[in-house]
């Protein structure tokens, strides 16, 4: 088994099998959206002819959604995911986003909650995209004034409660929608068929990986994991290389074209943080030069999929650091234009 070829077909990191953008966030399951401007090269670069402006128009028709779900971290979901998630994944990401709150000492009363999530869903209906500005000048017109931090805590819980989602797609600034008239009315799934559909597409998308990188990226308990690979019976099997199970699906991608030999992974990118154990691609020597240990990811370069450096995607010009000086310098200007193309098209 070659792991870092299985994982960048199945991830759609070379020879990508969707040209539209909600299509790649459909198949992944869920996407992190982090960083708000580099979410969006995070999907067109798995797409066949990765453009900004065709991610923005799936983005303002409302087929992929932008919310805090898994961890209580942002997600990329697409519409048709979005009730069955909730569902799935909220109760879970409530339960971690209150024990942050009480690690800042922040403590929300049910009333102040109700009172507030149904001030922000006004605001939103009446604007159809409102921003953070447009729910600080409502709750003033009601004489509640908050910090920064306690409001982002209402419109996180607001967002997991399923009242508010993305709205349209700004260059820097995120806006929020009524999820009813964004997504449409709630439609209810099975619990055990939503568990099953999302073991699923992690394990297709994300393949090989472990129990333990499922229950990472998931964010659930370790038994509702064990029972979602369970359910999908004989499609999943398991495979054992250097001491460690590894699942696959018997229908995952094994054979493929590669376009080239470099990659430029946005921060925070799925091919890094779907995973638990990071070192089939990334060198442990260099680890704190793709994240640190409070959860924040750089922007890397791969070299036939192990990272190999840094590069700066909000620079004018080609800027990149590798760290053992392997990389091509007609290769880097390639994947450089490349990328350059993308935010122009």
């Amino acid at each position: 088994m070659n792991p870092i070829a299985i994982r960048l077909l199945n991830q759609q990191l070379v020879s990508p099998q969707f040209s539209d953008p909600a299509e790649v966030v459909g198949a992944m399951g869920a996407i992190q959206a982090q960083e708000y401007r580099m979410m969006r090269w995070a999907v067109e670069m798995r797409t066949r002819r990765p453009s900004l402006k065709t991610f923005k128009r799936a983005f303002d028709e409302g087929r992929i959604i932008r919310l805090h779900l898994m961890r209580g971290t942002w997600q990329l979901v697409a519409a048709e995911d979005y009730w069955p998630m909730l569902d799935l994944f909220a109760p879970k990401a409530v339960a971690v986003t209150k024990g942050w709150m009480s690690s800042n000492k922040i403590t929300i009363p049910d009333e102040e909650l109700t009172h507030v999530r149904d001030i922000l869903a006004q605001t939103a209906d009446e604007r159809g995209s409102a921003t953070k500005e447009d729910f600080v000048q409502a709750l003033a017109e009601k004489d509640l004034q908050m910090d920064d931090h306690r409001l982002s805590y209402h419109i996180r819980m607001a967002e997991m409660a399923g009242v508010l989602c993305s709205g349209e797609l700004l260059p820097y600034k995120a806006t929020y929608a009524l999820a009813a008239n964004r997504v449409g009315q709630r439609t209810e799934m099975d619990r055990d068929e939503a568990l099953m559909r999302f073991t699923r597409k992690y394990f297709l998308s994300r393949q090989p990986a472990t129990l333990e990188d499922f229950v990472w990226w998931s964010g659930l308990n370790i038994s509702d994991c064990r029972r979602g690979i369970a359910l999908l019976g004989d499609s999943i099997h398991v495979e054992r290389w250097n001491g460690r199970d590894f699942y696959l699906t018997d229908d995952g991608r094994t054979r493929g074209f590669r376009r080239g030999r470099l990659l430029l992974i946005p921060p925070y990118d799925e091919y890094l943080i779907s995973y638990k154990s990071r070192d089939i691609v990334l060198p442990p020597v260099h680890r704190h030069r793709a994240h640190n240990n409070s959860g924040i990811f750089q922007p890397v370069i791969a070299l036939d999929g192990t990272i190999c450096g840094n590069w700066a995607p909000f620079k004018d010009c080609c800027q990149a650091t590798f760290f053992d000086e392997k990389g091509d310098t007609e290769d880097m200007k390639e994947v450089w234009q490349a990328y350059k193309d993308y935010l122009r098209s």
